[in-house]
């Protein structure tokens, strides 16, 4: 299952999001199977590194086990219908053979920079792009690391739009970066590529980015892009191909 997390739910932790799932689940009367033992648990997997609280995303992925055959589009109807705005389900299908979670080798981000002049994004985004490492700190559970954070990204370009908030465009001018990075270990974050371009070319955004996961799969070489990882899973008789995993989609498909 693709699902999104959009507007102010975006600052939800994870904890509260897989709470959320597992009620909408109940409410929406979905055969979710447990596991044995003494203390028996919904068989739900989130998959992939999930977006960091305040971030968004378009593209966060979670396998769940039923005990017995569902129609997907069923389940996505009544599933997204029984979870709050803002964690939308985009995509459901019966998971075949493989391991989803090695599907997702990258991800596709965008920041919006308000107030950000365009010309020293663009030298910054030079200046990292051109060094061979870039390394950078970052507190992790196990304390201070320090790693490179220019060797996953695969492309880095500066756009120019207008900024958003709550959701809605206005007519002030907004740098926009958009990045795919390959995923690792430790994982490169978009917070820690503009920490390399600050280390690189002093560029620092006014005020905290507004960055959000447009989609995240198994990399196209054509494209240099994220693939949607659940065509291999796609059953073409129910109903065809979803959108591209990096469109923004409102609503039911």
């Amino acid at each position: 299952m693709r699902y999104t997390k959009r507007g102010r739910l975006r600052f939800t932790s994870h904890r509260d999001i897989s709470r959320a799932v597992e009620r909408a689940l109940r409410r929406a009367d979905v055969p979710v199977a447990f596991s044995a033992g003494f203390s028996p648990h919904p068989k739900i997997s989130y998959v992939g590194a999930a977006a960091p609280t305040g971030v968004a995303s378009e593209a966060e992925y979670l396998e769940i086990s039923v005990t017995r055959e569902c129609e997907p589009d069923q389940v996505r109807a009544a599933l997204d219908a029984s979870l709050p705005v803002g964690l939308d389900v985009l995509d459901v299908v019966e998971a075949g053979t493989g391991s989803l979670a090695d599907r997702l080798e990258c991800s596709a981000w965008e920041l919006r920079l308000p107030g950000a002049g365009p010309a020293l994004a663009g030298a910054a985004v030079e200046r990292f792009l051109a060094a061979d490492r870039v390394e950078v700190e970052r507190l992790t559970k196990k304390g201070m690391r320090r790693f490179d954070a220019r060797e996953a990204v695969l492309s880095l370009a500066v756009f120019e739009g207008t900024e958003t908030t709550a959701g809605q465009a206005s007519s002030q001018p907004c740098v926009i970066l958009r990045m795919v990075v390959r995923h690792a270990t430790p994982a490169v974050r978009p917070d820690d590529v503009l920490a390399g371009m600050r280390l690189v070319a002093d560029f620092a955004p006014p005020v905290p980015p507004e960055v959000t996961r447009l989609a995240q799969g198994p990399l196209d070489a054509h494209t240099g892009e994220p693939a949607d990882p659940l065509d291999l899973d796609r059953d073409i008789t129910r109903g065809g191909e979803a959108e591209p995993a990096g469109r923004h989609v409102g609503g039911d498909l």
